[in-house]
């Protein structure tokens, strides 16, 4: 059994909907509590579109409803009422031309397709006033990280509103999964967005072993989860010493900094990549642990668990940090249920929102208590990440202390179900990884929607910084942490 969120359907048993029937339903099912977790789109025959949305039961049951259109026909936009939905809208709209009638923004979310290099000036908002100004930032910035452009429309040295530019990373990926085989794409899905390896690899898997029918064994699940979690403690200790540089909490930077060193050395020992890559393969693992190494391993753990406490204690107890932190960048839980906000970015305003928390196998067997923070703000999103690091340390513990070895074990991959449809959801350190994989007639590769968080949490970013000061941006960006290439695809 899958230890992830996960749903595989035949899509001949698919309700068959027109525009509105499949408008209507989404919108019921989000009126009674329900949360979109992907809405895409892909061409069908006669040059109409499939439109597919992903929903989720407050209990974590995942459901699908499908319509097939003319894209001029399209629908009116769910966004009005539903403003989680505005970048899958934006997105359908860019690749496929659906038409999305009444959309409030329906600006490209990356610029991919067909409409690639034609646009001249890209239509960014625009605030009008004597004493307004604007800042332009990027999209090449000073630091050695990866392209975005940041419009910032000011008045004085306040912020009353940030536009986000992005797509400079866009790599096709989707194109490109497609045109493998698809039991050999995981080198692929891992660079996906590189500091995620291990989540995208896991629901790549995950939905890959729905398609074939593949029960993964035991022991494999619970190598994949140990990875995640070593993923999950390694980023999180890089945002942190990221978040103490920035306020020149030197100590914090460098201790932060060489902690994570150690945490992503144990993923070397363990399968011979600092990131975890080769760690997951479809049907199961190949990293192996012995009695010798689960002895390093655990002894990595501990070394980490005292080291954070102590830096922990400077960190939490600096009363510059707090200053520094509180009351900056703040979101609303209301804010971020409306924006759709997944992850620690969520957790952080107070929205009990993870998904190893639905999850079966090794989740349900060891279970992850959901941490969550109210203020919503860059000092919750800090205090958050150490949590979640001890979380994830203990569950770490607890699982080298209830399995002590394990080896490489594959199951058998069958042949890929024909017109069948599967979903995966991975619970990575920034959020919800989703990955959404549909065949053929012949049981071939049709269509692979990949779902980076950092698609969904951008927006809240730029929420975050209205009515802050502009030198407040730095600590609001790394708070969040998001991927550029996870977004751009």
């Amino acid at each position: 059994m899958s230890s992830l969120t996960a749903l595989a359907v035949d899509v001949p048993g698919l309700a068959a909907l027109d525009a509105r029937a499949w408008s209507a339903e989404v919108r019921a099912a989000l009126a009674r509590g329900e949360r979109l977790v992907t809405l895409y789109g892909r061409p069908a025959e006669g040059g109409e579109a499939a439109v597919t949305a992903v929903l989720q039961a407050p209990q974590g049951g995942l459901g699908v409803l499908r319509a097939t259109l003319p894209p001029e026909q399209g629908w009116h936009t769910l966004s009005r009422e539903f403003p989680a939905a505005q970048c899958f809208e934006r997105e359908v709209h860019e690749q496929l031309g659906v038409r999305v009638a009444d959309h409030p923004w329906l600006k490209p979310v990356r610029y991919e397709g067909a409409n690639l290099r034609k646009m001249k000036d890209y239509p960014f908002y625009k605030l009008e006033g004597k004493e307004v100004h604007e800042v332009a930032v990027g999209p090449v910035h000073a630091g050695v990280i990866e392209p975005g452009a940041f419009r910032f429309m000011c008045l004085g040295e306040t912020v009353h509103h940030l536009e986000i530019q992005l797509g400079y990373q866009h790599r096709g990926v989707e194109g490109l999964l497609l045109k493998g085989d698809p039991r050999s794409l995981t080198p692929l899905v891992e660079t996906v967005a590189g500091d995620t390896s291990i989540a995208h690899a896991w629901a790549y898997c995950a939905a890959l072993e729905a398609l074939a029918g593949c029960a993964v064994p035991e022991d494999a699940e619970a190598s994949r989860a140990f990875a995640l979690e070593l993923e999950r403690v390694a980023m999180h200790l890089a945002g942190l010493a990221g978040l103490a540089a920035d306020i020149g909490f030197q100590q914090g930077a460098s201790t932060y900094g060489r902690l994570r060193t150690t945490a992503i050395n144990t993923s070397m020992r363990l399968c011979g990549s600092r990131f975890g890559r080769g760690w997951l393969r479809p049907g199961g693992s190949r990293a192996a642990m012995d009695g010798e190494l689960a002895k390093l391993v655990g002894a990595n753990l501990a070394l980490l668990a005292g080291d954070i406490a102590v830096i922990n204690r400077a960190f939490l107890g600096a009363w510059t940090v707090r200053d520094r932190f509180a009351g900056v960048g703040t979101v609303s839980r209301r804010a971020a249920l409306e924006l759709g906000l997944v992850g620690p970015s969520a957790r952080a305003s107070g929205v009990a929102l993870d998904q190893r928390a639905f999850g079966a196998g090794v989740y349900a067997a060891l279970p992850v208590p959901t941490s969550v923070q109210d203020s919503g703000d860059c000092w919750a999103r800090a205090v958050l990440r150490i949590e979640e690091i001890a979380v994830s340390l203990k569950w770490l513990t607890d699982a080298l202390e209830r399995t002590r070895t394990f080896k490489p074990e594959r199951a058998a991959l069958g042949a890929l179900a024909p017109n069948r449809l599967s979903v995966a959801v991975c619970e990575g350190w920034r959020g919800e990884v989703v990955h959404c994989l549909e065949t053929d007639a012949r049981g071939g590769l049709l269509h692979y929607k990949v779902q980076d968080p950092s698609l969904r949490n951008w927006f809240g970013l730029a929420f975050a910084v209205r009515e802050n000061e502009i030198s407040d941006f730095p600590i609001c960006n790394k708070s969040f942490d998001l991927s550029y290439c996870g977004n751009d695809l």
